[in-house]
């Protein structure tokens, strides 16, 4: 789909809501959380508007949960069912979308619904955010096959964390993808220093022939 771009997560903390903020920011696009949960703390959404996303580019969410749980489980105590007809992409563009946790996140088990499940209705690439240490081969390669297995394109990989070549190559290599770039863990994590690292470091003119936003 033309102007979208979904931001998922091989696992819940591998830094997609950093990555889609930075990604959002340096595109001047659109930011969307459709399912939070979790409100105790900073949203997703406060946070990309703290690195940097201006208010008025972030779209409410569809779902807004207090527990920071799975979301079906997060909506079953609110009484909420999660419907995949509310999560219909907003209409403005370009479009960032982050994810909840990893790709086989439940959204709701009866009917069975997953991320990767609304991720097919959407039919716009993906990124997969990915670590670079221990384990993240596996949950790459495993994230990869299942996105394709249901038809989603896979635009790439950003990774995050301290630089790893050889588990980088793994990746790309076995899972037959493209690195769009890495970020390291930025000390002080704040708009200025993630706006200068995804320049420095993400592929963002391929992202923006993805998207077809023109150079």
């Amino acid at each position: 789909m033309s102007g979208v771009l979904i931001v998922a997560g091989t696992d819940t903390g591998v830094g997609k809501t950093v990555v889609a903020a930075g990604l959002a920011a340096a595109l001047d696009a659109y930011y969307w959380k459709p399912v939070q949960a979790g409100t105790e703390e900073s949203t997703d959404s406060e946070t990309a508007l703290a690195l940097g996303v201006p208010q008025d580019r972030i779209i409410p969410e569809a779902y807004r949960l207090a527990l920071p749980a799975s979301p079906h489980r997060a909506a079953a105590q609110e009484r909420v069912a999660i419907d995949s007809a509310a999560l219909v992409l907003p209409s403005k563009r370009p479009l960032i979308v982050e994810g909840a946790g990893g790709l086989m996140v439940p959204l709701s088990l009866d009917p069975p619904l997953t991320f990767l499940d609304q991720m097919s209705v959407w039919n716009a690439p993906v990124v997969l955010v990915s670590r670079t240490s221990l384990g993240t081969i596996n949950h790459s390669l495993l994230s990869l096959a299942a996105l394709r297995s249901r038809g989603v394109r896979v635009a790439g990989l950003v990774f995050v964390g301290k630089d790893d070549p050889q588990n980088i190559e793994a990746i790309v290599r076995l899972g037959a993808t493209a690195s769009l770039g890495r970020l390291h863990m930025l000390d002080p994590l704040e708009g200025a220093t993630l706006r200068r690292a995804v320049a420095a470091n993400l592929n963002l003119a391929t992202l923006r022939r993805i998207m077809e936003l023109g150079a």
